[in-house]
């Protein structure tokens, strides 16, 4: 991929953060990452090392140097700065409030975040109009959409800019107007999963009937065409008729089901636990994850292929 002198600051150095500098890392830039000494710094040269490889380039340590604080990155440089510190709302304004008094007044601010409105995070902070939301799906160096999300504050020039950037990275932004609560993708995941725990707790089905009806499927599906693209495939008379009789029976909980809910209390909270809606092992769960990453290479080779 082309050589180039731009350069990105990312504020914090975890899964997320290591995996965004390295889309931009792939593509030329230099990736400042900020993060402090602690085990996650340790382990980020072997995690951008295989990143990298992920995506065909070669990982240099010169094209990530990594800071301890905000305030030694070389922000006259500085094109874009995300934010992927963890989710707390103190953390982030902080965060926030270091970067608009660094950064220069053009710089567009961004936060990784997956459920704070970037208003929120920039309630108390002047330049709010060059704050804007660039949410990433993990793993973000595989994912190809990004989430460009402004507030009602935020620039048109901003959020025109920063997909601009999220293209020449190789990404697909997905503009979202405003900072509705879960965006754009979590909403529509939550919806789902509503659905499917919900079928799961009335024993209509198993864990496993829900995932391969989604993977082979209506969701096989989704890879080539979304799901207002399927409506006008099939006919919208059809999915019309078919609503009237399915949407009255849809669970419309406003809280999380018990059966999701109680699992979290015994802390079944997924592989991290060895015990989600399945049961894992170590070796189960390194299985899982090699072959989660193949299908999503593949997926991303029949993406690729569209755009040729």
């Amino acid at each position: 991929m082309a050589e180039n002198s731009r350069a990105v600051a990312i504020i914090g150095g975890g899964t997320m953060g290591a995996d965004i500098a390295a889309t931009f890392g792939a593509h030329g830039w230099t990736a400042h990452i900020v993060n402090p000494h602690d085990r996650m710094r340790e382990t980020l040269p072997q995690r951008l090392r295989s990143a990298m490889d992920k995506l065909g380039a070669t990982y240099d340590d010169a094209r990530f140097p990594v800071h301890e604080l905000i305030g030694s990155i070389p922000w006259e440089a500085v094109e874009i700065a995300i934010e992927a510190a963890p989710e707390r709302l103190d953390v982030k304004q902080q965060i926030f409030e270091e970067m608009v008094k660094l950064s220069k007044p053009n710089t567009p601010l961004c936060s990784n975040s997956t459920a704070i409105p970037i208003s929120v995070i920039g309630e108390r902070l002047p330049t709010r109009e060059r704050m804007i939301g660039t949410h990433y799906f993990m793993p973000a160096h595989l994912v190809p959409a990004v989430e460009v999300v402004s507030s009602q504050y935020t620039k048109q020039a901003t959020a025109d800019r920063v997909v601009n950037i999220m293209k020449s990275v190789g990404k697909v932004p997905v503009r979202v107007s405003l900072d509705i609560p879960g965006f754009l993708g979590a909403r529509l995941q939550a919806a789902l999963s509503r659905e499917a725990i919900k079928l799961v707790e009335r024993g209509i089905c198993t864990p496993e009937d829900i995932d391969n009806i989604v993977r082979y499927g209506f969701g096989f599906r989704y890879l080539a065409a979304g799901p207002l693209l399927q409506r006008d495939h099939a006919g919208l008379d059809v999915h019309n008729a078919g609503a009237e009789t399915i949407y009255p029976d849809l669970c419309n909980d406003t809280v999380p089901s018990p059966y999701m809910s109680e699992r979290v209390k015994a802390g079944h909270i997924g592989m991290k636990a060895k015990k989600g809606f399945y049961d894992w092992t170590d070796e189960s769960i390194a299985t899982e994850k090699a072959r989660y990453e193949r299908a999503l290479a593949g997926a991303m080779e029949v993406l690729s292929r569209e755009q040729e």
